[in-house]
């Protein structure tokens, strides 16, 4: 109540501080959030996106499809941040929705907030055309020489905290937990790999586009995207090690022990729901030593001691398969 609520007049120290909480939430829910899911709420997000090295952009379209919570909300505010937006429309009936973009703000970026068409469909499908910035913090794009191969750019995406909106327009809350598919085009040399399921890749000229489906409900920081010249090894029924080519035979056997690691965590934990397991081990500037990604775990190279000595990482990201990808904090506070 007290983020709704103006507090009573009074002059202590803390009545002074709780008002000002109050004052520098972005939103009542969340204080890291433009979004209101309370009245308008993204259930499911399809992204079709060009990953472009010389550029550092990706851009393309999410297309999200939005409930209305409130009969009376007209509109959908999402969180953004260094992203340019050029256009929003109603994808089914082509409508351009008019929207503004707030003032950037250094941490929290930009409230994009969206009119809603005036009819009274509960739900309807927002198409968004934009582009990242080649500084988006979501992202980190290498030059060859950068990589283990030396010979092909790369990027991956650390989307946890709040990164998502400089990577989607997006309610980038914990709260609000949504499926995904993807459709993604990057040179043909190159493998993409999502925090989803993999559903197959086209040749397109000197291009190939992969697709992805995440058909389990995750907030958005768990979005996550890389691109390199990445191989695979089977390392486990369902799953597999992926990483440039000069690492993954030793990745191959610093993590053999993964399915037995999953197996334990389905006896203590439940089912696991995620259908499959696969690592990445990316290159040395990864910041963290593992992050949790449905589907796709991400891991540090420096795990790779040669004696499985530090595998037990692995152990302790298989566990926010459940507590935290599927019990979520509603907020970062």
């Amino acid at each position: 109540t007290l983020c709704c609520e103006a507090p009573a007049a009074d002059t202590t120290p803390t009545s002074f501080l709780l008002q000002n909480m109050t004052m520098s939430r972005l939103s009542p829910a969340d204080p890291n959030s433009y979004s209101r899911p309370d009245q308008v709420v993204v259930s499911s997000i399809h992204l079709n996106w060009d990953v472009d090295f010389p550029s550092k952009i990706i851009s393309g379209t999410a297309t999200l499809t939005v409930d209305r919570k409130q009969d009376d909300a007209v509109h959908l505010i999402l969180d953004t941040r260094d992203l340019t937006i050029k256009s929003v429309k109603d994808e089914e009936t082509g409508q351009v929705l008019q929207y503004t973009l707030g003032e950037p703000h250094p941490n929290f970026g930009s409230e994009l907030k969206i009119a809603l068409s005036s009819d009274a469909k509960k739900q309807l499908k927002v198409q968004i055309e934009y582009e990242t910035s080649a500084s988006s913090s979501a992202l980190q794009w290498l030059a060859p020489e950068q990589t283990a191969g030396k010979q092909h750019p790369y990027v991956f995406s650390q989307c946890q905290a709040i990164h998502c909106r400089s990577l989607v327009p997006c309610q980038d809350t914990p709260t609000v937990k949504m499926p995904y598919t993807a459709e993604v085009s990057a040179p043909s040399e190159l493998v993409v790999l999502m925090s989803a399921l993999r559903e197959g890749q086209q040749e397109k000229g000197n291009r190939k586009v992969f697709r992805f489906r995440q058909p389990v409900p995750m907030p958005s920081y768990l979005i996550a995207i890389a691109v390199g010249a990445l191989e695979s090894r089977k390392i486990g029924p369902r799953s597999l090690v992926w990483s440039e080519k000069e690492l993954v035979e030793k990745a191959e056997y610093e993590f053999s022990e993964t399915e037995t690691m999953l197996k334990t965590a389905e006896e203590l934990c439940g089912d696991y729901v995620w259908g499959q397991y696969d690592l990445l081990i990316l290159p040395p500037s990864f910041p963290y030593g593992g992050m949790e990604n449905p589907c796709l775990t991400f891991v540090t190279p420096t795990l790779l001691a040669g004696d499985r000595s530090l595998a037990d990482v692995i152990a302790h990201e298989i566990t926010h398969s459940w507590t935290g990808n599927l019990v979520t904090n509603s907020n970062w506070q």
